[in-house]
């Protein structure tokens, strides 16, 4: 190997200096940062800042780091605080950081639909709380709430619940009503309308899907209760008449027969006109039909025990907060005398089971028929800015001797009941007959507790 001159010594030795400062350096920070990083596998690269945070720097990655699936991405602090708005509670404070940061700094925060991320955070929200009685209503499917107990409404006439587990429960089609002339029937779950599934959606969304102008069709894929095959219903939509109080009595019959099909505001007064009516016609006492009545207005329901009872408690409901309200009798019980029996199933629901809790507290009326749905949560609508509204559970309540309704029901006093639902109707009335000449003509305790 040739000699360096001194000429070429003087030019290399500075260079070769250099070098092996920079070499030495580079040792030692690699010797630090193995020394103060975690273990990993020989697999992983551990970048020390990440991708995002070289770009907002003006930093390249490595091809490495770029390509390698397993990196680990290290935290990159913001440089200053984002600090939520004044208003925004503590415990929501994290969730504004994340729509501070994804709306500032994502990819294609451009893209994003602001309403879409509001609707998400509502849903997620109630989702939570597990319950099926509360639910966010969309601005278009709002007014829906207001139709039904003041007027009329177009569509196929069957009262709906959510179940637990999301799906839509027909509680019980009203009588005369395109769903029941269709072959809907209580306990029957609704899957889709017109081809688009209703999973997911709430009580009122779903029912703004059903709804429609009188003399459309609405082709609905139910499953009946007790089967497991799914089946298309084809229902023709009408206006639904809101008519609450039906007269069965045939004439020949010693006692009259009265259904309550909802409770409406008019509800108590229509009720009151048949039976002084039927007392007019020399009726002996009086057999009040609940069954697949799904419930309505607290105020009617209260109007209609003032009517059999003369004093105490209709019900009272008990808050989120622990507040205890009391819903006393109204008046002076107009029919406080006359013998009557109330008949329920397994549809009467709400209101229904109010007045079934009432009646059986307050030893009025014998409860014939089957255990009730188990709805006794107190629900309100209340409007939100953008003209939508959330559907919450304010309140349970319960019966004037504290039995809760919610998830549980009432317990019939004389329990009678079938699998097959014509058989329970006939068996049930005939019971109710029953029970209440025993009453008449004392030959039977006919109120029990």
């Amino acid at each position: 190997m040739p000699k360096l001159t001194q000429a070429r010594w003087a030019w290399w030795l500075p260079i070769l200096v250099v070098v092996s400062v920079v070499a030495l350096v580079s040792c030692q920070e690699d010797q630090e940062d193995a020394a103060s990083a975690p273990a990993a596998s020989s697999s992983q690269t551990t970048p020390t800042t990440e991708p995002a945070a070289q770009a907002a720097a003006g930093e390249p990655s490595t091809a490495t780091e770029q390509a390698d699936p397993m990196a680990i991405p290290t935290a990159s602090p913001l440089q200053q605080p984002l600090g939520a708005p004044d208003g925004v509670p503590e415990e929501l404070k994290t969730v504004w950081e994340v729509w501070a940061l994804l709306t500032s700094e994502h990819y294609d925060r451009s893209t994003f639909d602001i309403e879409a991320f509001n609707e998400a955070a509502i849903r997620g929200m109630i989702e939570a709380i597990g319950d099926p009685h509360t639910s966010y209503v969309r601005p278009e499917v709002f007014r829906i709430e207001n139709d039904d107990l003041y007027g009329r409404f177009e569509g196929i006439g069957a009262s709906v619940q959510m179940r637990p587990d999301g799906k839509l429960l027909v509680v019980a089609p009203i009588e005369g009503s395109p769903a029941e002339k269709a072959g809907l029937k209580p306990g029957d779950v609704i899957l889709a309308v017109n081809g688009e599934s209703i999973e997911g959606l709430s009580l009122l969304e779903a029912v703004s899907k059903i709804r429609g102008p009188r003399g459309t069709e609405a082709r609905l894929l139910i499953v009946h209760l007790g089967s497991l095959d799914e089946i298309e219903v084809s229902v023709v939509r009408d206006v639904i008449p809101l008519e609450s109080v039906k007269v069965r009595t045939q004439p020949d019959d010693r006692f009259a027969h009265i259904r309550l099909s909802t409770f409406y505001s008019d509800t108590a007064e229509q009720l009151q006109d048949a039976i002084r009516e039927a007392q007019s016609d020399g009726r002996d006492g009086l057999i009040l039909d609940v069954r697949n009545n799904p419930g309505g207005l607290l105020s009617s329901v209260i109007d209609i025990v003032s009517l059999f009872v003369d004093e105490g408690l209709v019900l009272y409901e008990v808050n989120g907060a622990g507040r205890r309200t009391d819903h006393e009798v109204r008046n002076a019980g107009e029919f406080a005398d006359i013998p009557m029996v109330l008949l329920v199933n397994e549809s009467s629901a709400s209101a229904s089971e109010i007045l079934a809790g009432a009646l059986k507290d307050h030893e009025r009326a014998p409860v014939i028929g089957g255990t009730t749905f188990g709805k006794g949560s107190v629900n309100i609508l209340r409007r939100l800015e953008n003209e939508g509204g959330l559907y919450l559970t304010f309140a349970k309540w319960f019966s004037p001797l504290g039995r809760p309704i919610e998830g549980e029901g009432v317990t019939p006093d004389i329990e009678v009941t079938s699998r097959d639902p014509k058989k329970a109707d006939v068996d049930q009335l005939e019971k109710a007959f029953e029970v209440l000449a025993g009453i008449v003509d004392g030959t039977g305790a006919g109120v029990t507790n």
